[in-house]
């Protein structure tokens, strides 16, 4: 067995919506986007992660930018592969390597995914040889790399607002109690985004100048205490067809984000209330967590607080909550075997 277990490399790995992110020897070694740019006439994937991530928007009819998974589920067989390829490919420890040493694997996914679409995570990370694959539930990693003893008979909620879905669990006993997966996250705040401009602004807006304002001045309440300063605003007026710029203020990005988290609320709030009593007595003890970029918006801690009565507490590094518990699974495969699925 030695042999083979030198010729083994474990690695873990958060196949987000919006990025990818790979643990290898304890280090996060690949923080990416997860997107692939393809040469539309010989099919090649001529650029992944960061470079793939500046072509979008702005490709000629010859490029074309994919984002292989959509609401947490991998919707592009073929871009998803060979994006997960060229990312372990790209991580520095494995490079001196002569071949591809057979990989260890643990991957998260979303708890709301269906048996087909879990397989197509599985077979696409045996096709870049994986020869042990885990997979583990989402909200599960998130707890974990929060930092809470998840075997414990306790109570704890947590709240993964990701790229693609938000993932609302209730956790004890190294167990899911109850949960909801809502396709309500990052990229439909993106969206919403786009809409308000056009709408209030007449100004056309990409996806990534969306993304650009959300992370820079994104609300989710309409008075914070330290607000961000206005962001001046590039695009094309939809009038006149040429390119203007507006000012932004947060107060309005709570506006536009407001309908959809609500809806995350409303998601919060039916998995309170699917609570068994032993549990949300717990829950009101410890709060609620919540992890994933979503969870950056300024003030969404305070909303969430208030809706629920409950204190609310942000991961530290909440974009990478989910990759430090799947690392943490990986390194004791057999304290987690319960929660592993092989």
């Amino acid at each position: 067995m030695g042999f083979f277990d030198f010729m083994t490399e474990d690695i873990a790995i958060d196949l987000g919506t919006a990025n990818t992110l790979i643990i290898h020897n304890d280090k996060v070694v690949i923080d990416s986007p997860s997107i692939v740019a393809r040469d539309r006439i010989s099919g090649k994937i001529i650029a992944v992660g960061k470079e793939a991530n500046m072509m979008q928007g702005k490709t000629h009819e010859n490029i074309k930018t994919i984002r292989p998974l959509k609401d947490g589920v991998i919707a592009d067989f073929d871009a998803s592969e060979k994006m997960i390829n060229m990312f372990i490919k790209s991580i520095p420890a494995l490079k001196k390597r002569m071949f591809t040493p057979a990989l260890r694997m643990v991957v998260c996914i979303p708890s709301g995914i269906t048996e087909v679409e879990m397989r197509a995570v599985k077979e696409s990370c045996e096709r870049v040889n994986g020869k042990e694959v885990y997979l583990i539930h989402e909200p599960m990693a998130a707890a974990i790399g929060i930092g809470i003893d998840i075997m414990q008979p306790k109570g704890n909620m947590i709240v993964d607002i990701g790229g693609g879905t938000t993932e609302i669990a209730v956790i004890a006993l190294g167990g899911i109690v109850c949960d909801k997966s809502v396709k309500i996250a990052g990229d439909v705040f993106t969206n919403d985004i786009v809409y308000y401009m056009r709408t209030q602004h007449n100004l056309f807006v990409g996806e990534s100048t969306a993304e650009k304002i959300k992370i820079q001045i994104g609300a989710a309440i309409e008075d914070l205490e330290s607000p961000p300063e206005d962001m001046s605003v590039q695009g094309r007026d939809l009038l006149t067809g040429k390119p203007k710029q507006v000012d932004v203020s947060y107060r309005e990005i709570a506006k536009a984000l407001d309908k959809s988290i609500q809806r995350i609320e409303d998601a919060v709030m039916e998995t309170l209330s699917q609570t068994p009593p032993e549990l949300a007595a717990d829950i009101y003890n410890t709060g609620i967590y919540l992890a994933g970029g979503g969870s950056m918006l300024r003030g969404l801690d305070k909303r969430i607080s208030q809706k629920t009565d409950l204190p609310v507490y942000i991961a530290e590094d909440p974009l990478r909550a989910v990759v430090r518990g799947t690392g943490m699974a990986l390194k004791n495969i057999a304290k987690f075997k319960s929660i592993l699925i092989k």
